[in-house]
């Protein structure tokens, strides 16, 4: 079975991030993400509305870190600590070796490489470090940029639920892809 421990918290540094620990000190960063309909438009979680919503969401962050149940970094360029982005290994099957890759991006770093550079740090450590046998991602069909980084980074689809959630007042699909880790 899958054990993961993320004691210290691994700090990655890749040619332009450092991808780090969320604080309590990134709740306004945070909230800037998870209030934005732009960002949000696609993730069927709720769009925090206030400050105490992304408070809440980092106390659940920091809880699943120290139960060794998820991991979830903060996105910030070397020469600026302020946080961009997050990207997550979150839903782990433990006995599966398997967990689901999640992330957001501020909307002026789009398309800029930015959340590749971060994935691709984040399966490396997912599949060397975790031990990891596969990694998912849940995206809307709908979200082609989404996708794309996706199938770019080998992931391939793997299912297709049709109307199977209830997002925004309406039913929508959802897929899934993963990748499977090429050491095993």
């Amino acid at each position: 079975m899958l054990t993961p421990d993320f004691t210290p918290f691994p700090v990655i540094e890749t040619k332009r991030l450092v991808l780090r620990k969320i604080l309590k000190e990134d709740a306004a960063e945070l909230f800037k993400l998870r209030s934005s309909e732009l960002v949000m438009q696609y993730i069927d979680r709720p769009i925090h509305k206030t400050i105490q919503d992304t408070e809440k969401l980092i106390s659940i962050i920091t809880e699943l870190l120290e139960k060794n149940d998820g991991i979830n970094w903060g996105i910030t360029l070397k020469d600026n600590p302020v946080l961009i982005g997050n990207i997550c290994l979150f839903n782990l099957q433990k006995e599966h070796y398997r967990g689901e890759l999640g992330y957001l991006l501020t909307p002026e770093y789009y398309r800029k490489g930015i959340m590749n550079e971060s994935i691709e740090a984040v399966i490396n450590y997912g599949f060397e470090t975790m031990k990891l046998h596969s990694i998912e991602a849940q995206v809307n069909p709908e979200n082609t940029p989404s996708i794309n980084i996706l199938e770019k980074n080998k992931f391939v689809r793997e299912a297709y639920f049709k109307e199977s959630r209830y997002h925004k007042g309406k039913f929508v699909d959802f897929a899934i892809y993963s990748r499977l880790n090429p050491n095993n």
